[in-house]
């Protein structure tokens, strides 16, 4: 078990939406959110190989997408997720039985081990206040033995891509096979001191439902990120502007971050 002093001071807040929590959208995220070959789930499996890490945790899992790559893979994989809906989810897809599935928040990390720590899907963007996401990496600082690896993403503030979040530019319809068509755009993209705040749309055709999903996220620099990682007892060893790994630039959408936590003083 951790020591006391080592818990966060207060159980990390992250912003919820309905994506996360209504039932159609919950069993329609995949469809909605596809991952390209070769991305977020292929670099952390090949991450979680190339340092030889043999217990890993998810954090922020979700459906369970990236965790069951690795499991399947051979990686012990302990997959944390705040959402009951999308851990239930992540539960029965193909592998979910290999992964040690947890809900709740970063503060459930205190009584596990692992060698690296990851967060998928931007979920380093939904820690708003800055008290939270410090929060959130000692809570994984602690849980991560000496020398292990913590990688997450998170959008390039510089890039300001909410300009293009607009209807025009985002309105699409997938095909879910269960749901059938889903119309989605996004309505609403308001920034304000580094938060962007978006109103997105989901319109299923079959039943002419339109369901609403608000959503806030934090944009931090690069600087902001290497200084609240150095703070939380991290020093960052990789720095991505895409999957490929090819060295980041500030012109690149994307801030992947490879991390290396140091021992306690």
């Amino acid at each position: 078990m951790l020591e006391r002093d080592r818990r966060p001071a207060h159980t990390p807040r992250v912003t919820s939406s309905a994506e996360f929590t209504d039932p159609r959208l919950v069993a329609a995220y995949d469809t909605l959110n596809v991952y390209e070959p070769g991305s977020q789930p292929d670099f952390y499996l090949e991450l979680a190989q190339e340092v030889r890490a043999s217990t890993v945790i998810d954090v922020g899992s979700g459906t369970g997408l990236v965790s069951t790559q690795l499991a399947r893979a051979g990686v012990d994989v302990i997959g944390l997720e705040p959402s009951e809906s999308m851990l239930a989810l992540a539960r029965h897809r193909p592998g979910g039985e290999r992964v040690r599935w947890i809900l709740g928040d970063v503060s459930e990390l205190a009584s596990h081990r692992a060698d690296m720590a990851f967060m998928a899907g931007h979920v380093a963007q939904f820690f708003i206040a800055d008290a939270d996401w410090h929060d959130a990496l000692t809570a994984i600082h602690g849980a991560l033995r000496p020398g292990g690896t913590f990688a997450f993403e998170s959008r390039n503030p510089q890039v300001q891509a909410w300009k293009s979040w607009t209807r025009s530019r985002t309105r699409r319809t997938v095909l879910d096979p269960v749901l059938g068509p889903i119309e989605t755009w996004v309505a609403e993209a308001n920034a304000s001191g580094g938060v962007v705040e978006t109103v997105a749309r989901y319109r299923f055709a079959d039943s002419g439902d339109v369901l609403t999903a608000r959503t806030s996220l934090r944009f931090r620099s690069l600087t902001e990120l290497e200084e609240s990682l150095s703070a939380r007892g991290f020093a960052v060893t990789d720095v991505y502007g895409a999957w490929d790994r090819r060295p980041w630039s500030d012109r690149d959408e994307e801030i992947i971050v490879v991390a290396r936590r140091l021992p306690d003083q």
